[in-house]
């Protein structure tokens, strides 16, 4: 069942509001990764807000879902969820990258909702797989979704796991690819072509459904028919535009790590429809 028009709607308010609120972080500590932040908005808004089974009031559920951002520079997507959901208090975001803050610049195991650390780009799907062989045998209904970063898919580990979650049928375990196409020094096309995306992920055993990671109503469709899936792990390629919402970050390298002038921020706010 496909979500309402009513509800897709709300959900996209929210991806405009966390955008904004991502950007005056950011802008306020002058330091951060805007660019993969934006990209990947919608697919965490989607799965905290709508499909993954988490509650702040009882964190460490044994049968809760777990999310493992491996692109973990894009952490205060995570966040800015993970305050809505009520994980952390409302005004957290202005926290960011602070010293003593829970709000590091890449994932921590001590910040509240986090159930993997992460930094270190192509360890991430690794671990969501030892989560989801973990789960299986201790008989849980809970899912597990690794959020992976296009550029990050040049470290062979990614491929190692990528190569043994079939062999051990874990249908709980969905991957998601944000493939902005554009990592740290430029276009993925310019530093390591991907090709044949979709024939890759097959040819390891995988079940690939590919989307516009900006559509709500198409990711919870892939959501829910990964759901559905029960032979073995399904992947997601998500194709997403890095600094989406804003113009002068859209498709640009430059704003893979880098802060956002003042002037700037007033221009990216405006685009959003959001006051300063």
């Amino acid at each position: 069942m496909s979500l309402s028009q009513e509800r897709i709607a709300e959900l996209t308010e929210q991806c405009r509001v966390f955008r904004i609120d991502v950007l005056k972080a950011i802008q306020s500590i002058q330091s951060g990764h805007p660019g993969g932040s934006l990209s990947v908005c919608e697919i965490l808004t989607l799965l905290y807000q709508e499909i993954m089974n988490v509650d702040a009031t009882n964190p460490d559920a044994p049968d809760r879902d777990r999310l493992v951002l491996s692109k973990g520079h894009a952490a205060p997507m995570l966040y800015r969820n993970l305050i809505e959901k009520g994980f952390l208090p409302k005004d957290s975001m202005a926290t960011l990258r602070r010293i003593d803050s829970r709000l590091q610049g890449h994932p921590s195991i001590h910040t509240p909702g986090v159930d993997m650390p992460s930094g270190p780009l192509g360890i991430g799907l690794s671990a969501a797989q030892g989560m989801a062989i973990g789960l299986k045998l201790n008989k849980s209904p809970a899912r597990v979704y690794a959020i992976l970063g296009d550029g990050e898919l040049d470290e062979g580990a990614v491929w190692e796991a990528a190569a043994s979650a079939p062999k051990f049928k874990l249908n709980n375990l969905t991957a998601v690819v944000d493939y902005n196409k554009v990592q740290l020094d430029g276009t993925t096309d310019e530093i390591m072509p991907l090709r044949d995306m979709e024939g890759k992920w097959r040819a390891f055993g995988w079940n690939v459904m590919r989307c516009d990671g900006h559509s709500i109503g198409a990711l919870y469709d892939a959501f829910e028919a990964a759901k559905a899936f029960t032979a073995g792990p399904t992947v997601i390629i998500a194709d997403t535009v890095k600094g989406k919402g804003v113009s002068f970050m859209e498709g640009k390298a430059a704003w893979h790590g880098k802060p956002i002038p003042e002037a700037d921020l007033e221009t990216a706010l405006k685009e959003l429809g959001g006051a300063r």
